[in-house]
């Protein structure tokens, strides 16, 4: 299920400080000034977890206290936020050709995580705030007592020091950003020896920009960058790169397929169609260009043809649940709900601990409409939105179930909890004040509606 998140990240996008893999400082803000679109996908979530575990586990990571983000992007990139969160840009997995490559810029980033780069970049630019006030004040004190003594050079020093300081200021936080790029580059390295992987894949993404920056670079002050120049970094993870003995390790067939696949499906989903269809043409009949063409059917509205391709995908690997979920996808948004419950159930059993395939499940099953589906609608819908409580279409559908069921109290709860999730606090808290006044006092429902009225917001960040 490729989808726009339908969900606000609560005091975060405004948060985002640092850490972007190789965004120079003065990009990191436009990250949060755009308000990138998130996006979420079952199947590539699984597969960057896959790649985070170890590597957390080598850091000393809990993956459950870091939540992963997908960002809808045709930009190589991945950054961190604080409150250990990881962004990782579609464009940054179309274009890794392997696991390792992709893997390495996410050791880099758990890197900033585990050095907690992000508070102390906080740290640092409030640090710097400050030495830039005091001297704009020395500096413009300077000038006016200069003035006042009818000294013009004295005037024009303390004018000089006002922005000199500012200037010193700016020097000194880019340095110790690109420090934090170094370091994050040495704990990488550790990570990918720890976990038996490659520090090749980095290499090769270094070098890659290496390329694209040559002439840009060229006459530009290094100093003045927040990143270290790739050619620099290249120098230095080759030297160290090369003392591992898993130097030459490489992906597992297995991994390799599973990483083809899902750029496949990126592609598919976000690319231009000329462009995916030049990626996978007729001609190549290959499990993720097979894959790739279904999707680009499906987004272009031809849903007979996609049916026809998901269906033979399905024939070809029918233990595979991003196939079942596919076919799924493509019947419940043709209308035909009822068609589209048998494969998604598929796509569960499949997968049973994805919270997206039992929310898609349950959409389906509240469009059937009838007892038996409802009821299993709420039990699947329950337990999705457990996995992933931040899915405000998962909560309409459960808003939707207790309704036809008759629970009233229950339909507005799951409603108030939808609208948390999107960050509508005000309605929110009163969809659950009135939903809560129906429950007995301490009950589990009684309790999710207490934790929405009396929620505060976080202030937010300057």
């Amino acid at each position: 299920m490729f989808i726009s998140a339908q969900r606000v990240v609560r005091g975060l996008l405004g948060s985002v400080v640092g850490a972007a893999f190789m965004a120079s400082l003065a990009s990191v803000p436009a990250v949060a000034q755009s308000r990138p679109s998130l996006v979420r996908d079952a199947e590539t979530e699984a597969l960057i977890q896959d790649y985070l575990r170890p590597i957390f586990k080598a850091a000393g990571l809990r993956a459950s206290s870091v939540e992963l983000y997908l960002v809808n992007s045709p930009d190589f990139n991945a950054f961190v936020a604080s409150g250990e969160k990881i962004f990782v840009n579609t464009g940054a997995i179309i274009d890794s050709k392997t696991p390792n490559e992709l893997i390495g810029v996410l050791a880099h980033e758990t890197g900033h995580l585990a050095g907690n780069h992000q508070i102390q970049l906080r740290q640092q630019l409030e640090t710097a705030r400050t030495m830039a006030m005091i001297g704009s004040v020395v500096g413009m004190g300077a000038a006016i007592a200069g003035a006042a003594s009818g000294s013009g050079d004295a005037a024009r020093a303390g004018g000089g020091i006002a922005m000199g300081s500012g200037e010193l200021v700016r020097r000194g936080l880019l340095a110790y950003q690109r420090s934090e790029e170094m370091a994050a580059d040495r704990s990488a390295l550790t990570y990918l020896d720890k976990t038996g992987q490659s520090a090749k894949g980095m290499i090769t993404t270094f070098e890659r920009f290496a390329d694209n920056t040559l002439f840009s670079s060229r006459g530009s002050n290094p100093y003045l960058r927040s990143h270290p120049l790739p050619t620099e970094r290249i120098d230095l993870i080759q030297a160290a790169a090369k003392k591992s003995k898993f130097y030459n390790t490489k992906d597992s067939p297995e991994l390799q397929a599973r990483h083809d696949m899902v750029r496949a499906k990126l592609s598919a989903f976000s690319e231009d169609p000329m462009l995916v269809m030049r990626r996978y043409p007729p001609g190549d009949t290959s499990m993720p260009a097979r894959y790739a063409r279904a999707i680009l059917a499906y987004r272009t509205g031809n849903s007979r043809n996609a049916l026809d391709q998901t269906a033979a995908l399905v024939r070809s690997r029918p233990n595979n649940p991003y196939f079942h979920e596919l076919q799924g996808q493509v019947l419940l948004e043709s209308g035909r709900a009822k068609e589209a419950v048998a494969p998604l159930r598929k796509a569960v059993a499949a997968a049973p601990k994805s919270g997206l395939l039992r929310i898609m499940l349950g959409q389906a099953l509240v469009e059937v409409g009838d007892k038996k589906s409802i009821d299993e609608a709420v039990k699947n819908l329950t337990i999705g939105l457990q996995s992933d409580p931040d899915m405000p279409i998962g909560y309409r559908s459960l808003a939707r179930a207790y309704a036809m069921r008759g629970e009233v109290a229950m339909a507005d709860l799951a409603t108030a909890q939808g609208e948390f999730a999107e960050g509508k606090f005000a309605s929110a808290k009163s969809r659950a004040k009135r939903a809560q006044s129906q429950f007995k006092t301490g009950s589990p429902a009684w309790l999710r509606a207490d934790d929405i009225v009396s929620y505060t917001p976080p202030p937010k960040s300057r």
